[in-house]
């Protein structure tokens, strides 16, 4: 069927104007002063103290785990200013400077979001044979010392939207921190819903945290732990490893299951937390970090394996020729070669580091491909999830260290 619409002389005006809108905003902006807005908003004040770019931290106190070879790194802000409030479960990214080069690690956040309007926020880090910067941590950070830190980054925390009331927490050694700090606040009235912790250790002497965690429990209904230890059969422990029949048998429905802990015990429970049937949007994870055999991954073409290519490095006026191990992230060969490049979750999630390709043959594991559909498209990469395939090119953005 045919509309005929009829304009009046008013309406056509309208159209017109309508059309010139977009050539009278551009005259407006072109006729206004080139001065800089110096105007101080409330919001944009709010802004910096919730989001910095980054905070300047002093270590204030080292808290010795001996029985668990960790250490908790208390930190105050350098100007006297409070930290960045966070929620429970998220990270900072420390940037670290080891040797002629700044690296950055994130580490969960193992104090209360209460401490930090008290002024303090706490990260645990526990040794790793194969690590680096969690070792040069524990053996050179000092009381006194200076580094600087993201505001509390990431989505694993507990959100009433999307989350059932009741949480099991599967957590595996430093895997408790997050976890620590949800239920810290849970038990200082900061956030509200059920938690129960599934902790799996490998004895009851290499326990993180269990004092105070028992001590949470006594004061908070809201929170329990079960200790899970694979190496000992002791009374009053589940013993092996976690598993669907362990989960289930302290579950209280309906509920989600948050994950946190090694490479491997991600591995043994994504067939485990599979036998529950929840749906997705109940099962959270932290973040996975990068695998440490990339030649394992589905699709890895094997004749990379070991080789070791060219890589052009551009930033800004600065290019810079590296070498880029094929079994190693582009990001590490770039902070190995004392460049300055931007990185906070190193899993290939936040898109913090996301740079140009160039040219070159790279391979993304699947389970670290957090780039959006056009920077696929567009040759845009995460270099803390990507791996050389070839010699590269690529263009890395400036990175401000402080």
């Amino acid at each position: 069927m045919a509309l005929n619409v009829k304009v009046g002389l008013i309406g056509a005006f309208d159209m017109l104007k309508f059309k010139n809108m977009a050539k009278v905003r551009e005259q407006a902006i072109q006729a206004a002063p080139a001065n800089e807005i110096k105007a101080d908003y409330a919001i944009n004040r709010n802004a910096k103290i919730l989001h910095p770019d980054y905070q300047k931290l002093v270590v204030s106190e080292i808290i010795e785990h001996p029985g668990a070879g960790a250490k908790t790194f208390v930190f105050k802000r350098e100007d006297g200013e409070n930290p960045a409030y966070f929620r429970a479960g998220q990270y900072l990214s420390l940037k670290l400077p080891i040797g002629e080069s700044f690296v950055t690690r994130p580490y969960s956040i193992s104090s209360s979001p209460k401490e930090a309007l008290e002024g303090k926020v706490s990260v645990t880090v526990r040794a790793n044979p194969n690590g680096f910067a969690a070792d040069w941590l524990l053996e050179n950070l000092k009381v006194g010392d200076k580094v600087l830190a993201s505001d509390g980054q990431g989505q694993f925390y507990y959100e009433d939207l999307r989350d059932a009331e009741n949480v099991v927490a599967l957590a595996g050694g430093s895997g408790i921190t997050p976890f620590l700090s949800m239920a810290r606040a849970i038990r200082d009235g900061v956030e509200d819903f059920n938690l129960t912790i599934l902790f799996g250790s490998r004895t009851e002497e290499s326990i993180l945290f269990r004092e105070e965690l028992d001590e949470i429990c006594a004061a908070c209904d809201k929170v329990k732990v079960v200790h899970v230890l694979s190496d000992e059969e002791k009374a009053g422990f589940e013993h092996g490893f976690i598993t669907a029949d362990i989960i289930q048998k302290y579950a209280v429905a309906p509920y989600s299951v948050f994950i946190c802990g090694p490479e491997a015990m991600y591995r043994f429970l994504s067939g485990e937390v599979a036998k529950l049937a929840l749906p997705r949007r109940l099962v959270r994870r932290e973040m996975l970090g990068v695998t440490k055999k990339v030649w394992e991954q589905p699709g890895y073409p094997q004749d990379a394996k070991g080789k070791t290519f060219r890589m052009t490095v551009r930033q800004g006026e600065m290019e810079k020729v590296i070498d880029a191990s094929a079994d190693e992230p582009i990001l590490v060969a770039i902070e190995r070669a004392g460049i300055a490049a931007p990185s906070r979750c190193r899993s290939g999630e936040c898109g913090w580091c996301r740079s140009k390709l160039v040219s070159g043959d790279i391979f993304v594991p699947e389970e670290n491909e957090g780039r959006r559909w056009a920077d696929v498209q567009h040759g845009y990469i995460h270099p803390c999830s990507t791996f050389a395939l070839s010699d590269l090119v690529i263009e890395v953005p400036g990175e401000y260290i402080g």
